[in-house]
């Protein structure tokens, strides 16, 4: 269901909230450059009581900060010009009917009706005939001016503004788009990355996602602030999903309305500034665009990213530049401000599968199909470190090594990273290159003398992820296995079959203990402890 919200009733809004809080000048200020009035009275049972009794005082100082009609407004300033005459308050009638601008449009518009008024006026005595002729009266005349602009005036219950914001909040902590128990800050729409939740691998899937007949998810991606869970897909979709309920994000204008985020061939890559509000997307055909999550905007293309396609895509920390990896064995820089290429990055000889900035932003680390995985200086562009790595190891550049598959950034260690490759090892690496420890859940080998070791069909891994506090290191293999390694120790503490599948990849919530798994049949599935 969708909702169309007015921009008049929005401004009206914040005009009742600026009218609560007494802060008159401005709002006189947004009634006058908006040409929105706010119409608002406390009660009309009131407003009317006010009207009927005579009351005036009162009344003309309610209707000054209201927009009614001229017509209405000139039979309510005439009613108390003759209440006036006949209190034989003639110098105030005099002022009213001379000096208000009601009276001059009825001087100018009704030129009968004001000379009446003159000529009453002129008079030594009240004549209530006179006054009020055809049979009416007073009080007739009051209930008649009391019922028009009665007509004119809402009633808004308080603070309104206030109420409807918190609505909308409960509303989005039950459908699961805002974490539990943590502060939020409403102007940005982001509630706060930092949550005490202990980090505990993932044992039961309690939500998936299905993608139509031969479609799937290339890439999945949660936002840094935890909100938002991005799929890309092969027919070139990029779509936010409610990871929660594992259904489309329809609060978003643009999705609700099948306006999706598009690029022109298969999503291979996605990539989320630090406040979560653009996100990068490279596409089969070396093309990268840059979005503005909340209108689904396109920010940024870069048209010519790539000759072939774009397999990694990540943002610099200040959101100024895009760093990208391609099947054209290339590594490369982009300047969001000029769309351009500034920096490249040549040494590979084979395809590059995923590249990122190191924490500090110093650093550029990619992992390529060549079997080496290299550490590169930001500001030269030279490789500062080669690594090839073998049976759990890093041995020289001689020995054959496995496809270098995934990087994964350690968050609580500024110089490590977890390497993926595929083989039955997953490796913590430092920025100098060299191996901190290696995980695998593959049999030791075998005794001296007893036989080359056997690569057990299956076990290979095909990527690679961590909790949010870096104490688990989650590993899915070939066979469709996921394992949990306790990073410190490298000790694996459980395994089980995650998908149906093959899987190409898996991605963790920032902050809560949320994995999404995605495989080759549609299916993105959701797990928790």
């Amino acid at each position: 269901m969708s909702l169309e919200i007015e921009a008049t009733d929005v401004i009206r809004l914040v005009q009742q909230f600026l009218k609560e809080n007494n802060l008159q000048r401005t709002l006189q200020t947004l009634q006058e450059e908006s040409t929105v009035a706010l119409n608002t009275v406390d009660s009309i049972e009131g407003f009317t009581a006010d009207i009927q009794n005579g009351r005036w005082d009162v009344v003309l100082k309610t209707v000054s900060q209201l927009k009614i009609s001229q017509k209405k407004l000139v039979d309510l300033y005439e009613q108390i010009t003759l209440e006036l005459m006949e209190l034989r308050e003639l110098g105030a009638a005099r002022s009213l009917l001379r000096q208000t601008d009601p009276m001059q449009y009825l001087k100018d518009h009704y030129p009968e009706r004001y000379l009446h008024l003159e000529h009453l006026l002129s008079r030594t005595y009240f004549d209530e005939k006179e006054a009020y002729p055809d049979e009416s009266s007073k009080e007739k005349r009051r209930a008649v001016i009391a019922q028009a602009l009665s007509s004119e005036v809402t009633v808004v219950a308080p603070s309104r503004l206030l109420a409807l914001l918190g609505q909308a909040l409960k509303w989005q902590n039950a459908q699961g788009l805002l974490p539990p128990d943590t502060a939020y800050d409403l102007f940005r729409g982001a509630a706060p990355t930092a949550v005490a939740e202990d980090d505990a691998p993932p044992t039961e899937c309690y939500n998936s996602i299905k993608f139509p007949k031969k479609q799937h998810a290339e890439c999945v991606i949660f936002s840094p602030d935890g909100q938002y869970l991005v799929t890309g897909s092969v027919d070139g979709f990029i779509e936010i999903w409610n990871y929660m309920t594992g259904k489309l994000r329809k609060d978003f204008k643009y999705q609700a309305e099948d306006n999706l985020m598009l690029m022109e061939d298969a999503v291979l890559s996605l990539g989320f500034s630090r406040d979560s509000e653009t996100l990068a997307s490279g596409a089969q055909d070396g093309k990268i665009k840059v979005w503005k999550i909340q209108n689904g905007q396109c920010l940024r293309r870069f048209p010519n990213a790539h000759t072939q396609g774009v397999t990694s895509v990540s943002l610099s920390k200040d959101g100024t530049q895009v760093l990208s990896s391609s099947f054209d064995q290339t590594i490369r820089i982009h300047g969001m401000k000029s769309g351009k290429m500034t920096k490249e990055f040549r040494g590979h000889t084979s395809f590059v599968n995923d590249a990122a900035f190191s924490l500090d932003g110093t650093r550029v680390i990619s992992a390529s199909s060549d079997g080496t995985t290299k550490i590169w200086d930001v500001k030269t562009t030279d490789c500062v470190a080669t690594i090839t790595l073998h049976d759990g190891q890093a041995v020289s550049s001689g020995v054959h090594s496995p496809t270098a598959t995934q990087i994964c950034l350690l968050p609580r260690a500024l110089d490590r990273f977890v390497l993926c490759n595929k083989s039955p090892y997953a490796y913590v690496m430092n920025l100098k290159g060299q191996v901190v420890k290696s995980m695998t859940a593959a049999p030791p080998p075998p005794a001296v003398g007893g036989g080359a070791a056997k690569s057990i069909a299956g076990t290979d891994l095909v990527a690679v992820t961590t909790s949010p506090k870096a104490e688990y290191t989650y590993c899915a293999n070939e066979g469709n296995v996921l394992h949990a390694f306790h990073t410190e120790s490298g000790k694996l503490m459980t395994s089980f079959k995650a998908a149906e599948a093959e899987i190409i990849g898996l991605a963790h919530h920032p902050f809560s203990n949320v994995l999404a798994v995605y495989s080759e049949d549609g299916v993105v599935s959701l797990w928790k402890p």
